[in-house]
């Protein structure tokens, strides 16, 4: 047989690139609109970091007020019918938790786009992008040695770091204002065994481990071990005077202050988000290969240090690695509006906003240890043009690569808020199609009135 390069085209009214959380919503919404829907997703399961154990953070405000609704509820919904969730838990560190079965999210979301008609094409890299008239037309994808063309009316770019943006040439920014520098990968891996009761003992014992002398901003009273051991959904952040003597001695492994790990709705696991590589270029193909090798050479030595020094950990082992190492920061697609640290921190609600958020600003520094946090008292509104390229017609945002600054993507990033925009991007581009009009031309109000009618919050 010989190989004849044959492009296959393909013809939809809204094509998303990219599985993840924002993606996932975008193409049910849109689907769900009435729109032929085509997802592209680079890896052989949809959910992107949600199969990775990370939970849903922020569902609550401040107030203990629920500001997060529609699709994203409907996954907690789904997840609850399978034993797959704790339901949305106050925490003063971290507002609310929402932990999820990770390998539940994959289902579910095979599941929706089955009940949603969506056609998917998995294992499929983009690699171009057509424009014509400042209008994106057309993009290539490759998996398996075959090239295909999409065509379509409106694309959506879920990929996270803004591949397909970036492709077509859309205005970006990336990185912290002057300095270029990002916030550091992570690279995610679940602990069987653990004994939560004598972890727990430990820390009422030791309350000195807890992040209190940290000097973040936003922790409330309450995150100690009482509150560990009533709340089977918690999430852990601390260790940090353990890990400064066991530095001191030579037996950290890890370039970072605390330890942080995820209990989930599986007896005796975690998912431990304590890994991740400094001075770091998420959109470089080069970083990312360095940053895959050294984050899973650092897994066997962070397990020992936790086998040999923490109580709880002494049986504990591992049981999954997640496919890809997850990026923090990487592209942001400026569109035609911008939500700003000013927005988040003044809990500002534009008439057009397509939802709302408050998890605390929280960023990783990425040339050193530690964390960046500020308080947001109240919920912000993020604007339906954040999802809106403002250079390139035909090309909408869905996820982290929307447009926002770079102190408000330490909010934005969450996965929660990403389902949130994805959700009424997707609603945007399936408006856009049956009205023969731009992205930018659809009413907001119109995509506010359709989220509301799918249980999305939008007002206090």
């Amino acid at each position: 047989m010989v190989n004849e390069n044959k492009k296959e085209v393909l013809t939809y009214d809204v094509a998303v690139i990219g599985g993840g959380p924002g993606g996932m919503a975008a193409a049910v919404s849109a689907a769900r609109e009435g729109a032929k829907v085509v997802l592209v997703e680079r890896l052989g399961y949809l959910g992107g970091q949600m199969a990775s154990g990370l939970p849903f953070l922020a569902f609550l405000d401040m107030h203990k007020r629920q500001i997060v609704g529609g699709l994203a509820q409907k996954m907690v919904d789904d997840l609850a019918a399978m034993d797959g969730t704790a339901g949305h838990r106050y925490c003063p560190f971290h507002i609310s938790t929402t932990t999820v079965n990770p390998f539940y999210t994959r289902i579910i979301c095979f599941q929706w786009a089955k009940d949603y008609g969506i056609d998917l094409l998995m294992h499929c890299e983009v690699t171009g992008a057509t424009v014509e008239n400042g209008r994106l037309t057309a993009v290539t994808v490759v998996g398996k040695g075959t090239e295909i063309e999409i065509k379509a009316k409106v694309f959506i770019d879920a990929t996270g770091d803004g591949d397909l943006a970036y492709l077509a040439g859309a205005e970006y920014e990336k990185g912290e204002e002057g300095t270029g520098i990002l916030q550091p990968p992570s690279l995610m891996f679940n602990l069987g065994g653990v004994d939560f009761d004598k972890f727990i003992d430990f820390i009422a014992e030791h309350p000195e481990e807890l992040p209190y002398n940290m000097g973040l901003t936003h922790i409330r009273p309450g995150y100690n071990a009482e509150f560990f051991r009533n709340n089977p959904g918690h999430i852990f952040f601390g260790l940090n005077h353990m890990i400064e003597k066991l530095r001191a001695e030579g037996k950290c492994p890890i370039q970072r202050d605390t330890v942080i790990y995820i209990r989930l709705p599986i007896p005796g696991h975690v998912a431990v988000n304590t890994i991740r590589i400094q001075n770091f270029d998420d959109s470089n193909v080069h970083d990312l290969s360095r940053g895959e090798q050294e984050t899973h050479l650092q897994i066997l030595p962070l397990v020992k240090m936790l086998q040999e020094n923490v109580p709880g950990f002494e049986n504990s082992y591992v049981t999954y690695v997640n496919a890809v190492i997850g990026v923090r920061e990487s592209r942001r697609i400026m569109g035609i509006k911008k939500l700003t640290a000013e927005d988040c921190i003044e809990g500002r609600i534009p008439d057009d906003s397509i939802a709302l958020y408050s998890y605390f600003i929280d960023i990783h520094k990425g040339n050193g240890e530690g964390t960046y946090t500020k308080t947001i008292e109240e919920p912000y509104g993020v604007p339906f043009g954040c999802t809106v390229s403002n250079s390139i017609d035909g090309l909408m945002m869905a996820g982290r690569c929307m447009s926002v600054d770079h102190v408000a993507f330490g909010s934005s990033r969450i996965m929660t808020l990403c389902m949130a925009v994805g959700e009424a991007a997707g609603i945007g581009a399936a408006l856009s199609v049956k009205k023969g009009i731009t992205p930018r031309e659809v009413d907001p109000q119109e995509v506010r009135s359709i989220l509301l009618t799918h249980g999305a919050i939008l007002k206090l």
